[in-house]
């Protein structure tokens, strides 16, 4: 239907006030349909405000856990301190300090106070890394060689900006000669800034500056994998069953009702079916990726249930009824026809339960991935961490560092799902393409 212009208004006589309310109810309509895409406009334009806001705080936030600083320094693998057979008991971090002092000509006291300051500007690493050339090459005994060893945490954020030496003395972690003595290294250009590849090669660890996401990677995706293929084919087959074979009674009725609840229903509340489940009663191991991605494939069952029902609603009718009367059978029909069209569908709302399962942090907490679980997993029945969870852990560290790598995982988590969600692009273009 039109909307009439006064041109097309005959009579045997002009209608003034008919052609008056006509024109004011043209422009009431018109200003309604432009206020409506003005609405249409603002909330796109506040949800892209709002969304910049979230990113820029977090890459704010975050961009620093991306580099990080390493100290150069000469050590005296002296024989009389260090142990052949054990060099892991060795206390290379003390001798490191002792001797970078000495290098300056700085006096120690007899408590050792100023080593002891010395030594908290170097990562724990330092014994680690020392240990493990002198276990490799004992000839070093007796000789000098360069360490490079990451910095300590509070070092690490001073150089880049996080600590200031404005800040009273008594309220940062660092003291005012520790600082002087990170400026000297500094302008001897022994201190140099690279790309943190520690935070994507290693797991979590109780130092901020050796603390990885590669743990909670690989568990995420471990998870994901066990949720993918439990929820799934359960999902797509339940969908096709109820929306193609089952009868249409009030036993189904009962079903798609309940179907439409669970979707909503909390996420935690599943944590809790899953411990009481899957670790109380099962006796599945706690934390592991086996019983997160059991509980994370109820979750997403519901959802991948109404979607993949939907994709179905959408194939034509006509497409049934001409598979039906060319000899077709229901199941030739619904498997040869219907679902190759409805696909590209059902795969969007498969990965996209994928991706929201990702993120649910609650009901991971409840089933035991809260703890501290340094090292990457490399089974399904190991305790794992994920990057949910992880986050949860790294933001109520006590740890000033760690906040920095709480906003870069979670844009490790934002790129994750952001491939998961591109790749379900693709998929459904493939499949649109094809069909």
């Amino acid at each position: 239907m039109t909307d009439a212009t006064p041109d097309q208004i005959t009579g045997g006589a002009a209608d003034t006030d008919r052609l008056a309310r006509l024109r004011a109810g043209l422009k009431r309509r018109h200003a309604r349909e432009t206020r409506f895409k003005w609405y249409g406009r603002l909330a796109i334009g506040a949800a892209m405000v709002f969304l910049a806001i979230l990113l820029i705080r977090i890459v704010e936030q975050g961009h620093t856990a991306f580099y990080t600083h390493t100290v150069t320094i000469p050590v005296y693998m002296d024989p009389a301190r260090i142990d052949r057979a054990y060099p892991q008991g060795s206390n290379f971090e003390q001798l490191a300090a002792e001797q970078e002092l000495a290098r300056w000509g700085i006096a120690d006291d007899a408590a050792g106070t100023k080593a002891a300051q010395m030594k908290r500007l170097f990562s724990s690493e330092l014994k680690f890394t020392a240990a493990a050339l002198v276990a490799k090459r004992s000839d070093v005994i007796g000789q000098t060689v360069p360490l490079a060893v990451p910095l300590s945490d509070d070092a690490d954020l001073f150089l880049k900006g996080e600590i200031s030496k404005a800040t009273p003395e008594d309220q940062r972690r660092l003291t005012d000669q520790q600082i002087a003595w990170l400026e000297r290294m500094k302008a001897e250009g022994v201190i140099g800034a690279h790309f943190n590849t520690t935070l994507f090669t290693k797991g979590d660890s109780t130092q901020p500056e050796m603390a990885g996401v590669l743990g909670a990677v690989v568990g995420s995706a471990l998870m994901l994998l066990v949720t993918a293929l439990i929820a799934i084919p359960l999902g797509v087959g339940a969908a096709i069953w109820l929306e193609e074979f089952a009868p249409k009674n009030r036993l189904t009725d009962i079903i798609e009702v309940n179907i439409n609840n669970l979707a909503a229903v909390p996420s935690i509340v599943y944590g809790l079916l899953g411990l009481a489940l899957f670790i109380n009663w099962m006796h599945l191991p706690r934390a592991s990726p086996i019983v997160g991605g059991l509980v994370l494939a109820l979750m997403a069952l519901p959802t991948l249930v109404i979607a993949t029902r939907s994709s179905l609603k959408a194939v034509p009718p006509s497409i049934r009824e001409a598979a039906l009367a060319m000899g077709a059978s229901k199941t030739q029909t619904v498997f040869s026809h219907v679902l190759p069209l409805a696909m590209p569908g059902v795969m969007t709302g498969a990965i996209i339960s994928m991706a929201h399962a990702l993120g649910e942090t609650a009901p991971l907490l409840l089933i035991g991935m809260v703890s501290f679980v340094p090292g990457v997993p490399h089974a399904i029945d190991q305790p794992v961490g994920a990057l949910p969870s992880l986050i949860y852990i790294w933001e109520n560290a006590s740890e000033r560092a760690f906040h920095e790598r709480t906003a870069a995982a979670i844009i490790v988590l934002l790129v994750f799902m952001i491939i998961m969600n591109a790749a379900a692009i693709i998929l459904r273009r493939r499949f649109e393409r094809r069909w």
